[in-house]
Order: C-alpha cells, then structure tokens, then sequence
C-alpha cells in the first residue's frame, strides 16, 4: 500500500501546471487580480476518506494563482451507478474557489490532486481515492469533452448540489438555474450530512 502524501513533502502536484502558466499566476498571485469563481467537487471512497479529502483541499490551496475560499459540511452518499453495497460510501463536499487559472490549467490541477493520491482509473463508477471535479467556472459555457461547463451531470447530484447549497445558498448553475430548485427536484435522499467530520478551510 502507497504511503499517502503528507504535507511537507515535494508536492507531486504541481509539475503538470505549464511553467508559463505558473509564472503568469504567481505575477498576479497576491492580488488575484480579475479572478473567476470556480466550484470543485471532491469525493472519495477508498482509504482514509477525510484525509484525503484535506489533502486535495489543502492541494487545491497551494496552487499558485488560486485560492479556497469556502469549504462545505462534508456528506457520506452510496456511490453512484453502481448495485447497493458493492463499493464503500463515499465522502463528499464541495469547495468554492477564486482563481486567475483558466479553466484548461485548473483542470490539468484538478487531475494532478487525483493523481498524487493515487486515482486510478480502470473503470467507469470505479471506486476511487479521490474524485475532482470542476462542476463550474464562472458562468462558461463550454461542450469540450475534455471540460463540459458545466458539469453535465452536476444538476441531478444530490451529493454535488447539497454540499455547494450549504456554502452558498443563492448559488446558480449556469443553463441550469437556482442550485436550491435542483437539489429539491432530486431531493436529499441517500446524502448523509456528517456533522461529527469537518474539513479545514486553509490558513
């Protein structure tokens, strides 16, 4: 079993960020001058799920050009397209960002956290060690298939829309409407809150 990354450590992360794109962001770091707004999803199912959702949090903080500015209760789901009972329950929460990366950057971001957990991907609803993904940035819309914005699922996903509707209560997914209309079309069922877990919003 790999030892999980622990801060302090050389942050495997950051090498996939093109080093042009670091030097633009770091110039632009301490103000964030004209950042956008991006909502990111995480969930995990394998190992020590709180831990490692901290550690793509506190991963996602150490971006340079990027910066977290909320972070949800955390809920525990039953995965999802998979038989009952077949996987572990997933943690899950939701962080709000501000961020000068454009969507492209924050996404090869978004896939190095996965991969400095040791996400594997060998199969589709596969459990996983963690899970982000980008569920909007600012109000872009894009059918990219190596980026939809915005997420194409995100307005059916109890476990995306009642962790973002706790941080933000007049949020609105672009194309989609209020986050408070679609989380009640699909309801809470099956989305635990865990009020005994709590993730740490970075210093």
């Amino acid at each position: 079993m790999t030892a999980p990354f622990k801060p302090g450590q050389s942050d495997p992360t950051v090498q996939p960020v093109p080093t042009s794109v670091v030097e633009q962001v770091d110039a632009a770091d301490s103000t964030l001058s004209n950042p956008k707004r991006a909502v990111i999803s995480l969930g995990s199912n394998l190992g020590n799920r709180l831990e490692t959702l901290q550690g793509a949090v506190d991963a996602l903080e150490d971006t340079p050009g990027l910066r977290v500015k909320a972070v949800s209760p955390v809920y525990e789901t039953e995965p999802w397209g998979v038989d009952p009972g077949t996987q572990p329950s997933y943690f899950n929460a939701v962080v709000v960002v501000k961020t000068t990366l454009p969507p492209s950057s924050l996404l090869e971001r978004a896939q190095a956290v996965e991969e400095a957990f040791h996400r594997v991907r060998d199969e589709r609803w596969g459990p996983r060690t963690i899970d982000v993904d980008i569920v909007a940035y600012a109000d872009v819309v894009s059918d990219d298939p190596a980026l939809t914005l915005p997420h194409p699922r995100a307005h059916e996903r109890a476990f995306v829309l009642a962790p973002w509707h706790d941080i933000d209560p007049e949020a609105r997914l672009t194309g989609r409407g209020a986050v408070a209309e679609l989380l009640a079309a699909v309801t809470r069922e099956g989305v635990a809150p865990r009020t005994d877990l709590e993730l740490r919003l970075p210093e």
